[in-house]
C-alpha cells in the first residue's frame, strides 16, 4: 500500500492523498462519498484497476480523514434537512476546486474521473467546469440534486438524524448498522473489513471531530441545490452506474444523471444498493476499464440515453 502524502492548495486547504501504480500509467482519480475517506474504496477495486494498467489516485475530501477540517460551525440537523445554508458555508463547487487543485499540484493534465455518491456529484462539477481535465467520467450511485430525484428513503433519513456518536466503539456499531440498512444481501459487506475501516476512519478523522465535518459536507450538498443545468454541459464520455434498490440515493438519481448528460451510458446493477462491497469490484473494474478504453479509443460516441444491466 502506498504512503499517505499531503499537498497544500492556494485556498489554504491541505489534502491527504495516495497514489498507486506506475508513474507512466494512465491516471485515474477516485472521489469518495459523504463521510468516506481515501481508504473507503475496496482494495479489490484498487488492485483490479492497477492490474488494468491505471495509476490510481485517491484522497480525503476536505472535512474528512487527514485533510483540512474547516473552522466554520457545522449546520444543525434542521439546517441540514431544509438545506438552509449560510454565506460562509462551502459548497460542492469548492470541493470540486479542491479536486482540480490536487491535479494541479501533482502536475496531471487530465484523468479518468470516478466518483461515488457525493463524490459523483463533485466529479460531475469537475467535468462540467474543467472539461479539458477529464478524459472520462464515471458517476456511481449519485444524482444531480434535482428535486424529488435521488432522495434518501424516509427510513434512511431517520437513521441519519440520530444523535452523533462520541466513541470509537459506538462509531463502529453505527457504521455496521447503517451498512445493514443501505447495503445489499446480494453483495454483502465483509464485517471484518468494515470494522477495521471504521476504527481507522475514527482515528484518521479526529474521533468525534469527524461528526462536524460530515455535517458540513451535508451542508455543501444542500447549498449546491439542483445542478442539472450544469450537468447538461458535460462533454466527457460518461458512465452512470446505479443499483436498483438504493435507499440512500434513490435510483431516480442515476436516471436523472444519465438523462442530463448527452450520450451517457446508464448501467443498472440488479441487487446493488449504496455500498461498494468487495464482490462488486470485478464488475466495476470491468465497466470502468471498458468505458475508459472506449473514451481512449474515440469510441465514446453519443448514445441514446437509457439503461442496461
Amino acid at each position: 500500500m502506498s504512503a499517505e502524502r499531503f499537498c497544500d492548495l492556494p485556498s489554504g486547504i491541505r489534502l491527504c492523498y495516495r497514489v498507486d501504480g506506475d508513474e507512466s500509467a494512465r491516471p485515474l482519480l477516485l472521489v469518495a462519498g459523504l463521510g468516506l475517506d481515501l481508504a473507503s474504496w475496496p482494495q479489490a477495486l484498487i488492485d483490479g484497476l492497477l492490474e488494468r494498467g491505471f495509476r490510481v489516485l485517491r484522497f480525503d475530501n476536505r472535512d474528512i480523514g487527514r485533510s483540512t477540517h474547516v473552522a466554520t460551525p457545522p449546520p444543525g440537523p434542521l439546517r441540514q434537512l431544509l438545506a438552509v445554508a449560510r454565506p460562509e458555508d462551502y459548497d460542492l463547487g469548492d470541493m470540486a476546486d479542491d479536486t482540480i487543485g490536487l491535479l494541479d499540484q501533482l502536475g496531471i493534465d487530465a484523468v479518468d474521473l470516478v466518483g461515488m455518491s457525493m463524490g459523483g456529484m463533485i466529479a460531475q462539477i469537475v467535468a462540467a467546469r474543467a472539461p479539458s481535465r477529464v478524459r472520462s467520467l464515471t458517476s456511481i450511485f449519485s444524482t444531480t440534486g434535482a428535486a424529488r430525484t435521488g432522495r434518501p428513503a424516509h427510513s434512511t433519513l431517520v437513521r441519519m438524524g440520530r444523535p452523533p456518536v462520541r466513541t470509537a466503539e459506538a462509531f463502529v456499531a453505527r457504521h455496521l448498522s447503517v451498512l445493514r440498512h443501505i447495503g445489499s444481501t446480494e453483495y454483502p459487506f465483509d464485517e471484518r473489513i468494515e470494522r477495521e475501516w471504521a476504527l481507522r476512519a475514527w482515528e484518521r478523522g479526529g474521533g468525534a471531530e469527524r461528526t462536524a465535518g460530515v455535517a458540513r459536507q451535508i451542508g455543501a450538498i444542500g447549498k449546491s441545490g439542483d445542478r442539472t443545468a450544469e450537468v447538461r454541459t458535460i462533454t466527457a464520455p460518461t458512465l452512470v452506474v446505479h443499483g436498483d434498490r438504493d435507499r440512500m440515493v434513490h435510483p431516480s438519481g442515476g436516471e436523472a444523471t444519465a438523462a442530463a448528460i448527452p450520450g451517457a451510458r446508464h448501467v443498472v446493477l440488479p441487487g446493488m444498493r449504496h455500498h461498494l462491497a468487495p464482490t462488486l469490484a470485478p464488475r466495476l473494474v470491468e465497466l470502468i476499464a471498458e468505458h475508459t478504453g472506449a473514451a481512449r479509443d474515440g469510441a465514446g460516441a453519443p448514445r441514446c440515453p437509457g439503461h442496461e444491466n
